[in-house]
């Protein structure tokens, strides 16, 4: 891990000193995703009500530039300018961001309700992880009590699959303590309260990640 980068996490244990007792599973998941995007993986996310905003504020972190811009390497570059009409090439070159690739599975809508209705609607998550999940992929797997049948039951398959599984939950754990690889409970049990740990948990991820790729200092 970049000296920069331990330096930013550093900064989220500062700001919230509560959450010291998870750096540990913290920094085990920042090495998971930066070795899924080494071997050109992507993170998946999914939970349930506020955990459905997180997976979705986790990807658009991800897949765009958070605390730096982000340039388009030379080689997607020279792609767009093959590829592209001649209009478009500069407007794409100069607006497109390089991504971290990550998808969350809380908007397919479609897919979602036919399933639900057709066979088993805490199955939703899973199907979509038996379609989309690939061995070396991380699935963040958020649930402030540990127990969302559903996120549970995508654990299980992205685990059958050889996905890496990183859990959000709260103080206890739930269930998810004893199946996910990488459990981060935040030291909270009401609801309210570990959603707003998990925030700062998965913006240290995001930035964590992001410093590994696109910032300046070598490794």
């Amino acid at each position: 891990m970049k000296q920069n980068t331990s330096k930013k996490l550093d900064e989220l244990f500062i700001r919230y000193p509560v959450l010291l007792p998870c750096k540990d599973e913290i920094i085990k998941a920042i090495e998971a995703i930066i070795d899924c995007y080494i071997s050109g993986k992507k993170v998946i996310a999914a939970g349930n009500g506020g955990s459905a905003a997180d997976a979705e504020h986790i990807v658009g972190e991800l897949m765009k530039g958070f605390l730096y811009p982000r340039a388009l390497n030379e080689t997607t570059i020279k792609k767009i300018r093959e590829n592209s009409r001649e209009n478009a090439a500069d407007y794409l070159i100069k607006n497109l961001q390089m991504p971290l690739a990550a998808i969350s599975l809380v908007n397919q809508v479609a897919l979602g309700t036919a399933f639900a209705n057709d066979q088993a609607a805490d199955l939703v998550f899973a199907q979509q992880i038996l379609g989309m999940g690939n061995k070396g992929d991380v699935f963040i797997a958020i649930s402030t009590s540990g127990n969302s049948k559903n996120v549970l039951y995508a654990v299980d398959v992205a685990k059958a699959k050889g996905l890496t599984t990183v859990a959000l939950t709260g103080k206890s754990g739930g269930e998810l303590k004893n199946t996910a690889d990488i459990l981060i409970n935040v030291p909270e049990d009401e609801t309210y309260k570990i959603q707003e740990l998990h925030l700062p948990v998965y913006h240290a991820l995001c930035i964590a990640v992001e410093e590994e790729f696109f910032g300046e200092e070598q490794a």
